[in-house]
């Protein structure tokens, strides 16, 4: 029994590599004749045009080989930086969770952060603060003047634990609180933090995706959800959704004491927005056999995949990564292998932004040529993204109490950031060696950690995971 799981987690260790090292790899399949013509210079990146975002758009292997290939298709869209800018005023809706599992610490460091932030705000933000457990509780949004801090402050300290967790409710009431206010707000952003999963109202989790889309949609200017979880003990996966379908930011604290750091670099985010409604899509011709975004929300429509992003602080940056196998065929011809598209409504200009950008890869029957071609920078970011795959992997396993199958995942990723340091250099992956090294030491190390450690390390390899597909500045 030990010799086959040793011998399947080498086998799929090494699958994932070829991924990324070896490949493109050619199936057996003959090349038609090919007729003589001259060599194509093939672009392998392309920024975008003026605007507040740029994208740039690169192929692991710029060159292929007649057959099918592995390709990947990795994507930079990065904000422009508004230096000296004066912050834009803010809506903001604090959503605490109050149920009874908060009593104690978690929730006195809550209201400690919540104090915080209303420190933080001028008189031309304005705030409304929503506590729920069973029910929730409205204080009307005010704006933060000196008097009205001083009630924010002092309704705060009034907050104390009760009922069961309705994070529908609280969001809704939050939301309500908005959409009251003036529509001349540019920023108008829920955050919503809570140690528990669903208990009362909505507690499917589909059905809350849902809810937080109809929020996102709820005002012309558009309501950002941010959603930080406390604890050990609450749904990562819900809170990560919520915080992807809301275009907010997602925050694992363990510790309540980290919210005052969290509320104030997300303050700091959204009141530099730069862009929103940002989606980059991909145009796949008919020689791109199957196509996958690796840990990013899309959807697809024929031939066109379509990712959605968050809205874009200034100096923000974002990844990503698409897995596709691509059939080239004539040796000496460049092979479509993707039109992008990246639309969004630019704050900066009041207007629509665009940016396109082709990739295309040389078919060459030297597969010696081919492997010279690879761009270190897409092996890079495509190998981090199989990374991630793997620290999901790894985490689900430790959910279900499998610590060999998790360990199986982490060893993959040695195997792939040393096969890749091969093309990328010495150095590329030193820092996700060492987390990788750290993570294994702590799965593997005797005696079985307590429920809850082990639900640390799930949810600390899931933020790793994000962090890994390239969702940089929105997950804490």
């Amino acid at each position: 029994m030990n010799r086959t799981i040793t011998y399947l987690s080498c086998a799929g260790a090494l699958a994932l590599v070829a991924l990324v090292v070896g490949l493109p790899r050619a199936k057996a399949q003959p090349p038609p004749p090919a007729p003589v013509v001259a060599p194509v210079a093939v672009p392998v990146a392309a920024p975008a045009p003026s605007g507040s975002l740029r994208m740039e758009a690169r192929l692991s292997h710029p060159a292929v080989v007649p057959g099918q290939n592995d390709v990947f298709a990795t994507v930079d869209v990065t904000a422009v930086d508004v230096p000296d800018s004066a912050r834009a005023p803010v809506n903001l809706a604090l959503v605490i969770d109050r149920s009874g599992s908060m009593a104690g610490n978690k929730l006195e460091k809550a209201k400690q952060a919540a104090r915080q932030l209303v420190s933080e705000l001028t008189s031309e933000d304005r705030l409304s603060i929503v506590d729920f457990g069973t029910e929730a509780e409205v204080f009307p949004g005010l704006y933060a003047t000196g008097e009205n801090k001083a009630r924010m402050v002092r309704r705060i300290d009034g907050i104390w634990d009760r009922g069961g967790t309705d994070i529908a409710g609280g969001l809704r009431a939050g939301q309500a609180q908005l959409l009251a206010s003036p529509s001349n707000f540019a920023v108008n952003r829920i955050i919503l933090m809570s140690d528990g999963r669903p208990t009362v109202g909505l507690t499917r989790a589909r059905d809350l995706e849902r809810f937080t889309q109809r929020i996102r949609v709820s005002m012309v200017t558009g309501v950002t959800v941010s959603a930080l979880g406390l604890g050990t003990d609450f749904d990562e996966n819900l809170m990560a959704r919520i915080a992807d379908v809301g275009a907010g930011s997602y925050g694992y604290l363990k510790d309540a004491s980290q919210l005052a750091g969290i509320f104030s670099r997300d303050l700091r985010q959204a009141t530099h927005m730069v862009a929103r409604e940002v989606t980059v899509a991909f145009t796949l011709p008919e020689s791109v056999a199957s196509f996958e975004v690796l840990g990013r929300r899309s959807t697809q429509a024929g031939r066109v995949m379509t990712v959605a992003m968050p809205d874009f602080s200034a100096g923000q940056s974002e990844k990503l990564v698409m897995r596709m196998t691509v059939t080239a065929a004539v040796p000496g011809t460049a092979l479509d292998v993707s039109n992008l598209t990246l639309a969004y409504r630019d704050l900066l200009s009041n207007g629509p932004g665009a940016a396109t950008a082709h990739l295309a890869a040389l078919v060459t029957e030297q597969r010696d040529e081919m492997l010279a071609r690879r761009d270190k920078a897409a092996v890079v970011q495509a190998t981090r993204a199989l990374s991630a795959e793997n620290f999901r992997s790894a985490a689900d396993a430790l959910d279900r109490g499998d610590t060999k199958k998790a360990q199986v995942a982490l060893e993959a990723n040695q195997a792939l950031f040393d096969d890749a340091a091969q093309v990328a250099g010495s150095g590329a992956f030193d820092k996700d060696v060492r987390e990788n090294q750290a993570v294994m030491g702590a799965v593997t190390a005797a005696p079985a950690p307590a429920p809850e450690v082990q639900a640390d390390r799930v949810k600390s390899l899931k933020v790793q995971a994000m962090r890994a597909y390239g969702l940089g500045s929105s997950a804490y």
